[in-house]
């Protein structure tokens, strides 16, 4: 008997309970600030925020500030050094490793065990629940899932305690039955050398029964292209003739959809979209034929949200659940059973339905590129052009830069167009030196570079004087408080400068 068709029952019954988010919306929520507040009462947190007496959520909003990493983050060093109940009660060993604020270049995301049951692996089993009923006849399990992992690291010198990407965190603590129908082997999963991985990956995976695959779209691909290159086939139903979906996350899968189509050429292919970051996992594409994300109302995440058009402001509005508008562009606030309390996600969203709560992810609250994974901040950019400059003696007077997408060998880089006031005596030289700095800054971003694997050196187009002072004019939007871009995570900007540039 198909394994697929003895274990979809238990899935079924998860599934009566998702259909509460359309009718329940606001007690859901109700109830896990309340499991929130209750849980962290005697904490450090809690007992400075009077959160054994706190009713309600009027209550929570008023006692509790807003809060950035950076104004989180001593507490969260004490936690990484053994303290306990600090933020969350008991002592938090693993904390995943994130791309870095304006001061640091990386963060440490605190992930508890209630962290990791109640949100994180119910993220994943909800993908499936979902991925059942909109696919009756699936056998998902009657093969192996392909699960893509980062890799971890001793956290100071705390016993049992470590640091590293979410999904390596994942990985090391999944159910051991989970180990019989996923691939590759955990060593392999968990090595730090990414060419090495991607290259042992694709040798365990190509002659299993590979069902399903999960993990970023740029690295997934750098890892499928690898299958091909040993297998020789065509399409990658060659190698796996019963693949059926990805469930894909971490950037936008726009840029990478035709590339996939390419390589994936049946008509039983599915794709569906999570949202899980290090901080929490927070929505799920239940509807195939709707792009928009479900918000996942009943794990250890109590969600809240400032209108963009007040982000930044001294007392901005911000606004529960059940009090927004679809339509509109918010700024995410979270509180989670990992002990992170009102604290700006930095992810922007827009909600397309209320009934139940759908919504995509718009962007950042900064500007920024991710097409890859790499969260490069405007901050990492003119840090590592001010390097860049000490060490060739150049002057920049204006730039921006977007990603240039993979192309059919899962290649991909930045490009960075740059108007100089006073030019390097080698352009070359400055981009690399840029490219350095930029490693040194951005953890993520010197991950993505590793090797040259997935992420090429960035491109430098030096710009002719006068370019963007003209493209500004053109636009009307010379003097005042316009400015150029100066990162974005799509090429409209750049593209009309390149052209004015010829």
């Amino acid at each position: 008997m198909s394994l697929t068709n003895i274990i979809r029952p238990i899935f079924c019954l998860r599934e009566q309970q998702l259909a509460r988010y359309a009718d329940r919306s606001e007690a859901l929520q109700q109830k896990v600030l309340g499991r929130l507040l209750h849980a962290a009462r005697h904490t450090q947190w809690g007992e400075a925020h009077g959160y054994a007496e706190t009713k309600g959520y009027s209550e929570f909003a008023r006692l509790t500030p807003l809060s950035t990493y950076e104004e989180l983050k001593g507490s969260i060093e004490r936690m990484r050094h053994g303290e306990r109940n600090i933020l969350w009660p008991g002592q938090v060993r693993w904390f995943a490793k994130s791309s870095g604020t304006t001061n640091d270049k990386s963060k440490f995301i605190p992930v508890s065990p209630q962290g990791l049951h109640d949100t994180h692996f119910a993220g994943g089993r909800d993908a499936v629940v979902w991925y059942l009923r909109n696919n009756p006849q699936s056998q998902l399990f009657d093969g192996r899932a392909l699960i893509l992992g980062g890799s971890h690291a001793p956290n100071y010198s705390l016993p049992h305690s470590l640091v590293g990407d979410l999904s390596a965190i994942l990985i090391e603590n999944i159910n051991p039955l989970v180990n019989l129908i996923r691939v590759p082997k955990k060593e392999t999963a968990l090595l730090s050398d990414f060419e090495l991985k991607r290259d042992r990956i694709a040798r365990e995976a190509i002659k299993k029964n590979v069902t399903n695959l999960s993990g970023v779209p740029s690295w997934m691909l750098s890892v499928l292209t690898r299958v091909m290159e040993i297998s020789g086939a065509q399409h990658l139903q060659d190698v796996w003739p019963n693949l059926e979906v990805f469930f894909h996350g971490g950037v936008a899968f726009t840029p990478y959809r035709e590339q996939y189509r390419r390589l994936i050429t049946s008509e039983r292919m599915h794709y569906m979209e999570t949202y899980n970051a290090s901080e929490g996992f927070f929505g799920l594409q239940d509807d195939p034929s709707d792009p928009a994300m479900s918000l996942m109302l009943d794990y250890g995440v109590f969600y809240e949200f400032i209108p963009m058009e007040e982000f930044g402001t001294e007392h901005p509005t911000v606004l529960p659940l059940w009090e927004i508008e679809t339509g509109r562009n918010y700024a995410m606030v979270i509180s989670t059973s990992s002990g992170l309390w009102r604290y700006i996600i930095g992810d922007t969203v827009r909600f397309t339905s209320l009934r139940p709560y759908k919504f995509i992810i718009t962007g950042r609250t900064k500007s920024f590129i991710n097409a890859f994974g790499e969260e490069l901040i405007v901050d990492n950019a003119e840090k590592g052009l001010a390097a860049a400059c000490q060490q060739t003696g150049a002057q920049v007077l204006e730039y921006t830069a977007a990603p240039v997408y993979m192309d059919a060998g899962a290649k991909c880089r930045h490009q960075w167009l740059v108007e100089f006031s006073q030019p390097p005596a080698d352009t070359e030289a400055f981009a690399e030196a840029l490219d350095a700095a930029l490693q040194r800054i951005n953890s993520d971003y010197e991950a993505k570079r590793f090797k040259d694997i997935t992420l090429q050196r960035l491109e430098l187009v030096v710009a002719r004087t006068g370019l963007f002072h003209d493209w500004m004019k053109e636009r009307g939007k010379l003097g005042g408080q316009h400015k150029v871009p100066r990162l974005s995570n799509n090429r409209q900007h750049i593209e009309a400068l390149l052209e004015m540039n010829h």
